[in-house]
């Protein structure tokens, strides 16, 4: 890899996922920084790193979940094998990252071995490392990942991010003012706070002035949560579904501060540079997640039977007294903090 001219970096899983690769490509970056870096991610995702000015290219590829799209994948796999890639390295550590390597051609190519699944790793993948003697935190694992390869850790292991700012006049109209986002939903129902608590502190948060806009995912169960906040409090500012990545990126843009549980906007808005408040509990969100986080930035239940140290983990699927026991007047303490207010002055 040593004199690798084409890098291709591949990351083939969830929205939020994408933006945990982004202090390893900068370990590449850095290491070459004469290189052409390259990174491919599924379509959806792509909005998050199409503004980084240091990456050469973000190339989508089409997908469904469950089902595999090889009309519309074909084409970009074929373009990118025209690329004649020196090196390429898979941080997702899924079958399709393993199968997409193979195919993308480059003549070293790096990725994890799991245990029990390596046979076919083995073939897609020139150089491996066990998973098992990775850190759990995503972001580190990624970097340690390049360090099989001689590739030094990045100066900073900050996220970033930039919207795009074509968006921004569309964004400011759909929210005007600068306010303290808060994002309901998540993709599993036991990394949510429970609404009941939103409710809760949004009475405590426009009581002390504060100014709350409200967002959720774009599925039916997302919308949902949103719904039922509705129910409880009519008055609440909610923005409208927002399927368009890009644009969604471009409103946390303009957001005063975003407050949510593990997901993806939680992300991409520290990649941004938005304050964040992140409400976690889950024990793989502790792990996986939450160290990159500075202290006051994360705000962390009672354990409960959804920790990872625990036998009954798998069943953990709703928002679990975990979750509950982070108390809205916290939350709304932890929010004076942050934005540095203090007797309600600059609220």
């Amino acid at each position: 890899m040593v004199a690798a001219k084409k890098i291709l970096a591949i990351q083939f899983k969830y929205l939020g996922d994408v933006v945990f690769i982004i202090p390893a490509l900068r370990a590449l970056r850095e290491h070459r920084p004469d290189c052409e870096l390259h990174v491919l991610v599924a379509e959806e995702a792509a909005p998050v790193l199409e503004h980084l000015p240091w990456l050469t290219k973000v190339w989508p590829m089409p997908r469904t979940r469950g089902k595999a799209r090889i009309r519309e994948s074909w084409p970009v796999i074929r373009a990118l094998r025209r690329e004649k890639f020196d090196f390429s390295v898979d941080f997702a550590g899924n079958d399709r990252g393993a199968i997409l390597s193979f195919l993308c051609g480059a003549r070293e190519r790096l990725g994890t071995l799991e245990s029990g699944r390596s046979w076919g790793r083995k073939i897609c993948y020139t150089q491996t490392v066990p998973v098992e003697t990775l850190p759990d935190s995503w972001v580190r694992r990624h970097v340690e990942l390049l360090s099989a390869c001689q590739i030094p850790p990045p100066k900073s292991v900050r996220l970033e991010a930039n919207a795009d700012p074509a968006l921004s006049g569309e964004a400011a109209r759909l929210l005007p003012d600068a306010r303290v986002i808060c994002h309901l939903a998540t993709s599993q129902p036991k990394k949510e706070w429970p609404v009941f608590r939103w409710a809760e502190f949004y009475r405590l948060a426009t009581s002390a002035g504060y100014a709350l806009a409200f967002s959720s995912g774009t599925s039916p169960r997302e919308r949902a949560l949103l719904d039922e906040l509705k129910a409880m409090e009519p008055g609440i500012v909610a923005l409208p579904p927002t399927p368009n990545l890009r644009l969604f990126l471009a409103i946390l843009q303009r957001a005063r501060l975003l407050i949510a549980g593990d997901t993806g906007p939680l992300h991409f808005a520290a990649a941004l540079g938005i304050p964040v408040v992140g409400l976690f509990a889950t024990g793989d969100s502790l792990l996986h997640t939450a160290p990159i986080y500075q202290k006051e930035h994360v705000m962390v239940g009672r354990p409960c039977i959804c920790d990872t140290r625990f036998v009954n983990f798998s069943i953990c699927q709703d928002a679990h007294p975990c979750m509950a026991s982070i108390e809205p007047n916290q939350v709304l303490q932890r929010l004076d903090r942050i934005l540095g207010v203090a007797g309600g002055i600059g609220r």
